[in-house]
Formats: structure tokens, C-alpha cells, sequence
């Protein structure tokens, strides 16, 4: 096989040659694991709302998903026993984290108390704002109601936040503020 004369127009072409079958075996691998992605997505929905809601329901709660105008990223899923309300988990968004963006699930009764929580994402610092994901401090919430907002104890509220992390607690209460107003919005029952 005879080498190829060190040229530009050379180079430029097996640069491209490259180019062409890296960009085909990208979008050949995104296009083979998207719907993967997708499901675990799907799924990974599912088992939040369940941890975050009481007792059981006999309908699919993330198929009579309700989204509130006014309320940008917050949907909430309506939990039935016989037709009757038991409980809603909203999932919740806030921008307001130290590292950005924090996305929770929240579970209410009817009577608007918390009956869980959980961190769908965050992009918290490691070892400080990420321990809002610890049980820890998200069992705290359990039992609360919102009222006109939880807040840090720093702030004359009841919730005791992460040392060091206190920006990272004030965002995950501005996230369960923001899921019971929509609620709220909705007059309670979805």
C-alpha cells in the first residue's frame, strides 16, 4: 500500500473521511439507546411518585398527569382509591440551588401534608448541597404542611438546613413551596 503524500487537501480529506464516521456511529448509538433513556426516564418517574405518595392508589398516577398555567415545570399526578383523591405528587422545579437547578418530587394528602420527598436531579456541590438527597434531611418534610411557606430555621422557619449548604436547603423549600401553590391552583384536587 503506498502512502499518502503529506498534503493538505490530503489531510483535509482523511480528516473528514474521519469526521463523517464518527458523527455516523454517534448518531447511530443516540438513536439505539434514546428510547432506553426514555423508559428508564419513564420509570425512574413512576418509582419517585410512589415513594413520595400515601398509601395505595388503584390508577397511574403519571398517566392523569396535570400541568398548572403559570407554573413553568411542575406537573402534578393524582393519586385515587375508588375514584377519591388520596394524595398528590407534584414534581417541582427551582433554579435557586447553589449549583443551579433542583428537581423534586413531593407527596401531599388531601389535607395538603407532606408525605414525602424526593431528589429527581440536582447539580449541587458533592458532599455539601448533594446531601439534600439524604434521607436524613428530606424526612424532615414528612408530616409538614406548607402553610404560607416552609423556610430555613436561619430564616425563622422550621426546617433545619445543611450545614455549609444553606442555599442548597433554601432551593429545596422554594421547590416545596412552588409544588403546593400549584396544587393549591389547581383547588387541590387534580
Amino acid at each position: 500500500m503506498k502512502k499518502l503524500e503529506s498534503t493538505l487537501p490530503n489531510m483535509l480529506g482523511v480528516l473528514t473521511v474521519i469526521a463523517l464516521i464518527s458523527a455516523s456511529a454517534l448518531g447511530f448509538t443516540y438513536n439505539q439507546t434514546k428510547p432506553i433513556l426514555v423508559e428508564q426516564a419513564r420509570q425512574k418517574q413512576i418509582q419517585a411518585v410512589q415513594d413520595v405518595l400515601p398509601g395505595d392508589f388503584d390508577n397511574e398516577p403519571t398517566e392523569e398527569a396535570v400541568t398548572v398555567d403559570g407554573y413553568e415545570n411542575v406537573e402534578i399526578y393524582p393519586a385515587r382509591q375508588g375514584g377519591s383523591l388520596i394524595g398528590s405528587a407534584v414534581r417541582s422545579v427551582t433554579r435557586e440551588g447553589y449549583g443551579g437547578t433542583i428537581t423534586v418530587m413531593v407527596g401531599f394528602d388531601p389535607d395538603g401534608t407532606i408525605t414525602g420527598t424526593t431528589v429527581l436531579s440536582h447539580t449541587e456541590t458533592p458532599g455539601l448541597g448533594a446531601k439534600l438527597t439524604e434521607e436524613s434531611f428530606r424526612s424532615q418534610f414528612d408530616g409538614m404542611t406548607v402553610g404560607d411557606g416552609l423556610m430555613v430555621e436561619k430564616d425563622g422557619g422550621e426546617v433545619d438546613a445543611i450545614t455549609a449548604a444553606t442555599i442548597s436547603s433554601r432551593a429545596f423549600c422554594a421547590a416545596v413551596n412552588n409544588a403546593w401553590r400549584a396544587v393549591q391552583a389547581v383547588g387541590g384536587n387534580s
